[in-house]
């Protein structure tokens, strides 16, 4: 019988909430559902309120009966408060976290790089936030609560998975029993040690690094700004690296790479973190440091993925089906894109709306991002913990270099996550005008935002469809787009027709709203003339854009991003 712990955790900024333990007799009905949810973290919830966006009912299983323990992943970045904007909590997340968009390295006690983000005012979001994990957990929990759609069953533990052509079977281990549940389809987003990875004999193909990591989230008041540090070769901690971040509620992140040949029992003991947290305070000038330790844990750099996310009628996202490097805050950052581009395949699959190929691309668009990430992680991870002798010997002369050649500094740079461009998929149109185009977001990349107003933004208007972004200046679209996409709708396409006008105000008849571009700000900035578009996927990727558009285009361009071709 599953017994998840039953006490509230201890938080110095957290006050952690036990949730009832969901109980169901082992005598009832089997119960079938559309979508069974397995992991109730940031990307298993992310991806219950994506797929009730497009009307998808889930159970969401969590064998924990409280939101995670530990601060975990700190830093979301741009692109992941847009997926958030998407499923209602970003403001929660933007009014709770720090904004910051520069990190520094130092080594020797100077600063060798500074890093800084790109922004400008058509971001609605800054580059970077930092904010704990629990937080923005909390945050989901009580969005899905909140919705009708998504029913969340803490304290259920996944023992046993078997699949059938058209459907999946679980036995669910709870406090009081166990019992069966049924679903077409089973979303595997529980997490690193996922279980039910395990239970299908998967294995993960890629590098573990020699290095290892202490994380210790302290109180203290420090005056420093919000800005990621990056220490190299510190007096106490000779050839390795330390990373400090603040985040909300004077609570400071210290990361620190352990001696070769320490355990984590020796470097989480008291004495040890006394003496290595208080050695790093003073580099960063506090004399005689009081503060307060909320959670300490030990990580190792990965950099694994699954050959395949999907299998049969069990789907993965996030670390069950990816570990990534946290340098460069790529670990939840690429799970939400992973949910974000699953949702509405997954949804239109399920409404018999997808074609053969849409589902199977979730996996090939996401296995391709999760190898280029790796790629590159690993030359972050490879500097800041050279795996060999000769690796070290290289760090070490840039290292040196760096305190008075410029050109190598630069090496310094941890290439922060980035959302990936789906150049090469499947659902990119194959005959537009993409190639032609001399600015503007390409086939496969994400959406720009642009600000329409002193508090409106492009994506404040995008819903849960496809969107076709369509430039003129004249007061009707023309007929055959109209047909077309009232043709592709009567088939149950979600497609929303924004008709961008730059010259005159008012109505465009048949589009579904109008956006207001006098000064062509939009316009310039997506390389775009009157007459032509931009079709942008559910998910805000960019799957075909024209010069000048016509209504069998746009129906060529919707079957191709449908998964016909």
């Amino acid at each position: 019988m599953h017994t998840p712990l039953a006490e509230p955790r201890r938080s110095i900024y957290f006050d952690y909430q036990v949730f009832p333990a969901h109980t169901a007799s082992v005598n009832a009905q089997v119960q079938h559902h559309p979508v069974v949810i397995v992991g109730a973290g940031p990307i298993g919830l992310t991806t219950a309120l994506d797929l009730a966006r497009y009307g998808i009912p889930s159970i969401v299983l969590e064998a924990e009966r409280q939101v995670s323990e530990g601060s975990r992943a700190i830093v979301f970045t741009r692109r992941s408060l847009e997926i958030l904007q998407q499923v209602g909590i970003s403001e929660r997340v933007t009014s709770a976290g720090l904004p910051w968009r520069f990190g520094n390295s130092y080594y020797r006690n100077q600063r060798v790089f500074r890093m800084e983000a790109p922004h400008d005012p058509d971001d609605r979001f800054a580059p970077m936030t930092n904010l704990q994990q629990p937080c923005l957990e909390q945050f989901l929990v009580d969005a899905c609560h909140a919705n009708p759609m998504i029913e969340l069953r803490w304290g259920n533990r996944v023992k046993a998975l078997a699949q059938a052509e058209d459907r999946a079977t679980l036995e669910v281990d709870t406090p009081a029993g166990e019992y069966t549940l049924q679903a077409s389809w089973v979303v595997a987003a529980d997490g690193a040690r996922s279980a039910i990875r395990t239970l299908l004999g998967l294995q993960l193909e890629g590098a573990s690094y020699e290095g290892r990591f202490v994380i210790a989230d302290i109180k203290i008041d420090l005056d420093l700004p919000t800005e990621r540090l990056a220490y190299f070769d510190p007096h106490w901690n000779p050839g390795n690296t330390v990373l400090m971040h603040r985040e909300p509620g004077n609570i400071w992140r210290i990361d620190y790479q352990l001696a070769r040949g320490e355990t984590p029992e020796q470097a989480l003991s008291a004495d040890s973190l006394r003496e290595r947290i208080n050695a790093q305070l003073g580099i960063v000038g506090v004399a005689n440091p009081q503060w307060e330790l909320d959670w300490c844990s030990v990580y190792s750099a990965r950099a694994l993925t699954l050959s395949d996310y999907l299998h049969t009628r069990v789907i993965f996202t996030g670390d069950a089906a990816h570990l990534l490097p946290i340098f460069g805050v790529r670990g939840a950052n690429t799970g939400f894109q992973d949910c974000h581009g699953l949702g509405w395949k997954l949804a239109l699959t399920l409404k018999g709306i997808a074609g053969p190929g849409l589902l199977a691309s979730y996996s090939a668009e996401r296995v391709g991002a999760a190898r280029e990430i790796i790629a590159e992680a690993g030359k972050s991870t490879r500097f800041m913990t050279p795996p060999s002798a000769g690796y070290r010997l290289l760090r070490d002369a840039v290292l040196s270099l760096s305190l008075t050649q410029a050109f190598v500094r630069p090496l310094y740079h941890w290439r922060t996550s980035r959302p990936h461009d789906y150049v090469d998929s499947a659902l990119n149109c194959k005959h537009d005008d993409n190639s032609r185009f001399s600015c503007g977001p390409h086939q496969g990349a994400p959406l720009l935002n642009v600000r329409l107003g002193d508090d409106q933004f492009l994506f404040d208007r995008l819903g849960a469809s496809f969107c076709l972004l369509y430039f003129t200046d004249a007061i009707e679209v023309p007929s055959d787009i109209q047909a077309q996409a009232q043709s592709l709708r009567d088939q149950g396409v979600p497609l929303q027709l924004l008709a961008v006008v730059g010259n005159r105000q008012g109505e465009v008849r048949g589009a579904d709203g109008v956006i207001d571009d006098p000064g062509g700000h939009l316009r310039n900035k997506y390389g775009a003339s009157a007459g032509g578009a931009y079709l942008m996927r559910p998910d805000q990727h960019v799957c075909a854009r024209w010069h000048h558009l016509n209504g069998q285009a746009l129906r060529d361009a919707v079957e191709t991003a449908l998964g016909n071709e």
